[in-house]
């Protein structure tokens, strides 16, 4: 039985008894329902140069988890030529490949980095994916769940490229088959999700409050923002507030309420650092660490992210000596674990 999987009691009661288990790294799955294509002009030594990536959410989450060792398997679709360029790029990195026919071309964006700021020069959106390959991509994550350790859920852009009911159903049907369930989402995805059930839930105070959970980013509604997505169908939630501590509610009668606060850095780039805290707590899962050991993995993932140029980078050796010198306390001051 996952360590997750617990009966319901104080968070600091199950921390004590949540110890790190000796074993390789667990299968991930990525649910990432399309991917974006991504192409960036950089300044080069002899003139401009040109990068192609596979970008989005899910790419982003199942690259670090990669980085850190982990098996990941990215459910996706894929589709037009923007999907037969992501399709070469995907399969040339350390993840799984498994993706749907999409039928419709995949996004796409332009970012210009020659002035040192990102300038978007253009960007197209995915259109929404039709029965057949909704089902498809359906068939193919539910798989690869069901094959998994820990499945991450994660969004896309638009949010209506998949029904919202989607996700609710993956949720539900990995849950009832006792796999375990953690989830980055925003909106309507959101929403359906936690109809669902998710064992952890991981948003920024910024989407908190833009999703309605909370009135202001001050501390007291951050926790009754949190309060309220744990009630909604959230085991835990961790909302994360950029160099600020993160705040964690726990389940129970009376919801634990921890703070985790990370190594202090100047931030050279904050974009991705939720989505490299996200992937690094769904490997410090699957590879049986107990949760006070894989949320501070998450942490340095995500400090060390904001230090780097780029969405989901870091390296193994350097995040998980952070790791170590993350605090974690209880919103009173005393330190916990």
């Amino acid at each position: 039985m996952h360590p997750m999987f617990r009966p319901r009691g104080h968070f600091r009661a199950a921390l004590r008894a949540l110890r790190p288990r000796s074993r390789p790294d667990g299968p991930i799955a990525v649910f990432a329902p399309s991917p974006l294509l991504t192409v960036t002009i950089e300044p080069g030594g002899e003139g401009p140069e040109v990068h192609l990536h596979a970008g989005g959410q899910g790419v982003w989450v199942a690259r670090l988890a990669a980085t850190l060792g982990a098996d990941v398997t990215l459910c996706c679709a894929l589709g037009g030529e923007p999907g037969r360029v992501l399709k070469g790029l995907i399969e040339a990195e350390p993840i799984t490949l498994r993706a749907a026919s999409g039928g419709t071309p995949n996004g796409v964006y332009v970012h210009d980095r020659r002035s040192g700021s990102r300038v978007e020069v253009v960007s197209v959106d995915s259109r929404p994916l039709d029965r057949h390959a909704t089902d498809e991509l359906y068939g193919i994550a539910l798989g690869a769940g069901l094959d998994g350790d820990v499945t991450l859920i994660t969004g896309c852009q638009p949010a209506d490229i998949i029904k919202p009911d989607v996700y609710r159903r993956l949720a539900s049907d990995l849950r009832d088959n006792r796999k375990l369930v953690i989830a980055d989402l925003t909106g309507p995805p959101l929403t359906a999700t936690l109809a669902g059930g998710v064992e952890l839930l991981r948003l920024s105070e910024e989407e908190l409050v833009w999703d309605h959970y909370a009135r202001s980013t001050s501390p007291a509604d951050i926790v009754t923002g949190a309060q309220r997505l744990h009630a909604a169908g959230a085991r835990r939630v961790l909302v994360s507030r950029g160099s600020a501590p993160a705040v964690l509610i726990d389940d129970g009668d009376t919801p634990a309420q921890l703070e985790l606060v990370p190594p202090m850095f100047e931030a050279v780039d904050s974009r991705g650092t939720g989505d490299s805290m996200f992937a690094a707590i769904g490997v410090g899962l699957a590879r049986g660490m107990s949760l006070l050991d894989a949320l501070r993995l998450g942490m340095a993932a995500g400090a060390l992210n904001a230090t780097r140029h780029g969405l989901g980078t870091g390296t193994r050796e350097e995040i998980e000596r952070l790791a170590a010198h993350v605090t974690v306390r209880a919103r009173d001051g005393l330190p916990v674990g």
